[in-house]
């Protein structure tokens, strides 16, 4: 089974340049690809570029949010039918109170040895039934809920994956093709699916939303997110205060403090987003409750920052008697940059330039994406592949129409280079 895919050496590792840039592809031999075959690529590319609008109209109209489970199965049936020309072996993993999560991936995915590269996405919404319903075009954009996040990227990875079908390239290439459906609510029940499958790849990429001037992102922060109720004991207000031990002003002195952690020289961030407690005006309340986020940029800084609120939490049990439990923890490990992630970014940024696109290194992203769990499993990860666009997770979410082509282009250029290599590797 494709699960149970043995993790193999890592070809990008100990290639990177120290001082990073575009390498010029063309006066290195052993990174282009056959000429013939990425011309055809190439038409195949732009051919199958024409499909891209009548497809994202259908999948925008169906609304897919992460708790549509019928809706978000709806979408992953039509992204599985706009696939199923290409012959892609198909996993479909059940979900637990959302979609299915489903990967598709050619044969050579499981060649021994196989360098391996995944394309990564998601095919759940933020948008419930009937909350923003709109499929528009006009300017040159696409409206509608999920356009560029990412039904956009899901379209650009579907192009470019049939247009290596028609060129006869694909099915030669170790490549997995994985949409969970739960991304948009963290990814909870699609992780063990996600890191079962990707662990051991030589690459992936992310089809995440794409960046100002198509910037590639390498590194995200960190998120974190505690439950935290405190314990006091209840009293009359008028008439027997003094007896009252008040789990709101033990709570507020516990937010006060985790918020004071707040460093945004070090990318360091605490925000307490609800709060709730108490009964009644006259009563010192017994039960308080907050809800915490907190970002930061280097795993080491997100497991000291959760040893910090749980010291805080202790402190504060000990200073005024009332108890206070957190639950909850980092759910999404920070992607940060590696020597190997570096020489993917200069890899996709070389065949981002030959379509036209922007190629320069996005700046930290402080939201996280399934690339979080990627990188930390030891897998060179770049994000950001996916549709130019904006207003995502908002009314005004939009495409641009005209950048699709390109970027399905890009994508089509790096896997044919990646096609060449890993013929070669299998040839020597």
């Amino acid at each position: 089974m494709i699960e149970d895919a043995q993790p193999n050496a890592n070809p990008l590792a100990g290639r990177c340049s120290m001082h990073p840039q575009v390498p010029n592809y063309a006066s290195d031999a052993t990174h282009i690809p056959d000429a013939h075959l990425l011309h055809d690529a190439l038409i195949a590319a732009r051919a199958r570029t024409e499909e891209i609008l009548p497809l994202l109209r259908l999948w925008i109209e169906t609304n897919s949010h992460s708790r549509n489970v019928a809706g978000a199965n709806a979408m992953g049936d039509l992204l599985a039918a706009s696939l199923a020309e290409t012959g892609m072996n198909l996993v479909r993993r059940q979900g637990d109170g959302v979609g299915d999560h489903l990967l598709w991936h050619t044969d050579a995915w499981s060649r021994p040895g196989a360098s391996r590269v995944v394309l990564v996405g998601h095919h759940d919404t933020v948008f419930p039934p009937g909350a923003f319903e709109l499929c528009e075009e006009r300017g040159g954009r696409l409206h509608g809920p999920g356009a560029v996040d990412m039904k956009g990227g899901l379209a650009i990875g579907r192009t470019a994956l049939a247009a290596l079908f028609d060129a006869g390239i694909l099915h030669d290439l170790p490549l997995a093709f994985i949409s969970v459906a739960d991304e948009e609510i963290g990814s909870r029940d699609s992780r063990p699916f996600l890191e079962k499958t990707i662990r051991g790849a030589s690459a992936a990429l992310v089809l995440e939303t794409g960046r100002l001037h198509d910037a590639i992102v390498t590194r995200r922060k960190g998120a974190g997110g505690v439950d935290v109720a405190a314990r006091g004991r209840s009293a009359h207000s008028g008439n027997d205060h003094a007896s009252g031990l008040s789990a709101i002003r033990a709570l507020c002195r516990f937010v006060d403090a985790a918020e004071g952690l707040t460093d945004y020289d070090a990318g360091v961030t605490v925000n307490v987003g609800v709060i709730s407690g108490g009964e009644a005006r006259n009563t010192i309340p017994d039960l308080a409750r907050c809800e915490l986020d907190f970002r930061f940029v280097r795993q080491v800084e997100g497991d000291e920052l959760m040893k910090t609120l749980e010291n805080l939490a202790r402190a504060e049990e000990e200073a005024s008697g009332a108890r206070l439990v957190i639950e909850g923890g980092v759910h999404h490990p920070a992607l940060e940059k590696s020597r190997a992630s570096q020489e993917l970014l200069e890899r996709y940024a070389a065949c981002a330039k030959a379509a036209g696109l922007g190629f320069d290194e996005a700046p930290l992203v402080g939201g996280g994406s399934d690339a979080n769990i990627i990188g930390s499993l030891g897998v060179p990860t770049i994000d950001g592949l996916g549709a130019r666009g904006g207003g995502l997770h908002t009314r005004n979410e939009q495409i641009e129409i005209a950048a699709l082509g390109p970027k399905s282009e890009a994508l089509v250029r790096f896997l044919c280079i990646w096609a060449r290599e890993a013929r070669g590797d299998r040839d020597s």
